[in-house]
């Protein structure tokens, strides 16, 4: 017998708790009732509602919702990770964003998290060997969002990216599990080289606005690279970097800067990176 949509929805608890917002919200302002309902409340899961979300933005007249939409429904049932991925996502989202206050809110309003659904679905098309849409959906995140990673870069589970105007992410970039940026890091190459050249970001590092990371480097776990910061050398797990070129002015301050969000410099040191 099929399962009903709350039998569905009750094995996820992450979509369970996104419906309910989406009725809380049709209930405080009846306006967005369109809204919720497309995106969340005709939906019987989280795929299915990221697919019609990431179809509806990044729509053209070069290629139509319908056929988007189709892309992102065989993404996600080809590879489950990207749905699991999300939900981490959300809930980065919503334990480190001091404005996020509902899990709602990321799906529906918050282009960080809808630019790194879509990259996830043309990393996907990368790994299946279709380039070329890969690129499309890469260039329509780009002009849609002002984010622009390369479906080829590696990017692990509950990331969170903060405002995320003008992110860069290069083609042979690593990105571990648990990061939070804020917006305009560049994660990028240092000239024209073409093979490995873009950096190594560990679990749990936190990256401040404005940053540039540049070149096949790696930054340690669970380190902090201050805002405005360019960081050409390697940095050491647990350690706090800062200002240009990047210099180690401290340890990290805590086990996990990416869940605290702390960016406050507590300690000196004329150690460079």
């Amino acid at each position: 017998m099929a399962k009903t949509q709350t039998q569905i929805a009750n094995l996820d608890p992450i979509w369970v708790r996104i419906v309910a917002e989406a009725e809380h919200a049709i209930a405080q302002e009846p306006l967005l009732g369109g809204l919720m309902h497309a995106c969340v409340l005709h939906h019987n899961t989280i795929q299915d509602a990221l697919g019609y979300r990431i179809a509806l933005k990044l729509a053209s007249g070069e290629m139509s919702e319908q056929m988007l939409r189709e892309i992102c429904d065989a993404a996600h049932k080809s590879d489950p990770d990207l749905a699991m991925s999300a939900r981490a996502d959300i809930s980065a989202v919503f334990d480190r964003d001091a404005a996020c206050h509902r899990f709602l809110q990321p799906l529906l309003f918050f282009k960080g998290f809808q630019a790194i659904q879509a990259y996830r679905i043309a990393n996907w098309l990368w790994r299946q060997g279709r380039a070329d849409l890969s690129y499309f959906f890469q260039m329509r995140v780009s002009e849609v969002f002002g984010i622009d990673i390369h479906p080829a870069a590696k990017v692990g589970k509950g990331i969170m990216i903060d405002h995320a105007h003008s992110i860069v992410i290069g083609e042979t970039a690593v990105v571990g599990d648990n990061v939070s940026m804020l917006h305009s890091v560049t994660l990028g190459g240092t000239g024209k080289e073409e093979e490995d050249r873009h950096p190594k970001i560990a679990a749990g590092v936190l990256i401040g606005a404005g940053a540039k990371v540049l070149g096949n480097i790696t930054v340690g776990q669970c380190s902090r690279i201050a805002a405005g910061s360019v960081v050409l050398h390697d940095v050491p797990a647990m350690t706090t970097v800062a200002g240009v070129p990047a210099k180690v002015v401290g340890e990290a301050g805590c086990a996990t800067p990416s869940v605290t969000m702390d960016q406050l410099l507590k300690q000196a040191s004329s150690l460079e990176v």
